[in-house]
């Protein structure tokens, strides 16, 4: 058991090999790319709104029928949804930054290690930002102002499918922005996974 872990260890020591190197910095792209798009969408449907109403959710901002969603959340005791509201969009654009830099160090003087410790933050940052989406949306539908004109039982908005609350559909899906950081992740993981193959191959080379 020692000498595994022994060989595990230094398996990690060793420099990333060029390949890897090449992928880490092309992945940079798709992660620059998730800043341009929405990363989530919510769909609302209701007989008064037939073609629907959509908020898009950037790493950044909030987008389309905000204006219009915050009149009926006014009548259902719903707080607004600005800026001071969305205090979570402030820190994605740091974290997306300086998973880019972290990258771009990897891809230039990392090794295993830092390949390792890429892929244990972007879990993190990933895992974090679900967590604080489903918690936000939660108290958005629960904290409902009791002097609303429409008395409306506490609820949890979709965060991922298709819900009815009311007489409105709720929709809510990833959009291209998380598909980028997607495709970061699994070429992160593809490039974690191969370095660490080949680990037994150097120890019987050397």
């Amino acid at each position: 058991m020692a000498t595994r872990l022994e060989r595990f260890y230094r398996n990690l020591a060793r420099p990333l090999h060029f390949p890897s190197r090449f992928l880490l910095g092309l992945l940079v792209l798709p992660l620059a790319a998730a800043f341009t798009a929405p990363l989530w969408n919510i769909h609302m449907v209701a007989p008064q709104y037939p073609k629907g109403l959509d908020l898009d959710i950037y790493a950044y901002t909030v987008e389309g029928d905000v204006d219009e969603v915050n009149t009926l959340n006014h009548y259902i005791g719903m707080a607004r949804i600005d800026r001071a509201a969305l205090t979570d969009l402030d820190w994605i654009p740091f974290a997306l930054g300086a998973l880019i830099v972290l990258t771009l160090r990897a891809a230039s003087i990392g090794d295993k290690r830092s390949l390792v410790d890429l892929f244990v933050l972007f879990t993190y940052f990933s895992l974090f930002s679900l967590g604080r989406f489903y918690l936000k949306l939660y108290v958005f539908g629960h904290n409902l102002d009791p002097a609303a004109p429409f008395d409306v039982e506490p609820f949890m908005p979709a965060v991922l499918g298709t819900k009815q609350i009311a007489n409105f559909t709720t929709s809510s899906y990833p959009q291209w922005g998380s598909v980028w950081v997607a495709i970061y992740g699994l070429g992160l993981l593809a490039a974690l996974s191969w370095n660490l193959r080949l680990g037994p191959r150097e120890e019987t080379a050397s």
